[in-house]
């Protein structure tokens, strides 16, 4: 049978999603934890492998097993043999036809800035720090260059190995609480470092250093060579993958202002 989880973690332990060897990764830790409770060994399929110091809210994964578990088992089984860092939220079981990553049609992303003039202290592995004030407008009117279906070479990593640059920005939303910025993205797919880029660029337009028709021209570009510096990993969040309703796969409850 294929389990489909909900998995959240704080990335700041952790070398990235992908299991790789010698270092802790948060695949590692959840299949180890997995294998456990199956008493086989598991491997899991994510929606979308994140960078080292990324973290997940709504990260979803599958995994095929003969291990006959109830839905509660997997999630309190799995999260006894897990770090704290990392937790199931929920499990259930899903059609063969269900892939974490191929089926998902959307997904969102939230990058949180922390903006004053100090650094932060209790959330310093939780948002990026930009001491200097940040114009939400400003940076509102240059997200606005960058919905809809681009190429978005420019705002790609240099190593990205996605086959097509083009992408579907569906929402780029620019918000303030405070001394929180948030930016709040969510497209078909993502190419590697591309919200951190985006970032970046409408961090730069927000202090003042370049025009808000900066951003449209930077995706014009189709250049990363000309774009903007890549912000800090651990100001971005995995919040919600949206797969088709046949799947049933849970929505999030809307997020707090914070998170």
């Amino acid at each position: 049978m294929r389990i489909a989880l909900g998995i959240e973690y704080d990335g700041a332990p952790f070398c990235g999603w992908q299991r790789q060897s010698g270092v802790a990764t948060v695949q590692a830790s959840l299949e180890q934890a997995l294998s456990k409770v199956a008493d086989h060994p598991v491997a899991v399929t994510c929606a979308g492998r994140t960078d080292t110091g990324v973290h997940g809210l709504g990260q979803v994964v599958h995994f095929d097993t003969q291990a006959e578990r109830s839905s509660r088992s997997w999630v309190f089984g799995a999260n006894a043999n897990l770090p704290k860092s990392v937790g199931v939220t929920w499990a259930q079981t899903v059609a063969e036809a269900f892939h974490a990553r191929f089926s998902a049609q959307r997904r969102r992303y939230r990058y949180v800035i922390h903006n004053r003039p100090v650094r932060p202290t209790f959330l310093q592995w939780r948002v990026a720090w930009e001491y200097r004030p940040l114009d939400v407008e400003r940076m509102r009117e240059a997200a606005a260059h960058l919905v809809g279906e681009h190429d978005f070479s420019s705002y790609r990593a240099l190593a990205c190995q996605a086959k097509s640059p083009v992408r579907t920005v569906y929402r780029l939303d620019v918000t303030r609480d405070r001394d929180l910025v948030f930016i709040d993205i969510e497209a078909n797919a993502f190419l590697h470092h591309m919200v951190r880029n985006i970032a970046g660029v409408l961090m730069t337009i927000g202090a003042g250093e370049q025009a808000p028709d900066w951003a449209g021209e930077v995706l014009e570009h189709r250049d990363r060579t000309l774009g903007g510096v890549t912000a800090p990993a651990h100001g971005l969040y995995l919040m919600e993958v949206e797969y088709p309703p046949e799947f049933q796969i849970p929505r999030l409850p809307p997020t707090s202002a914070v998170w």
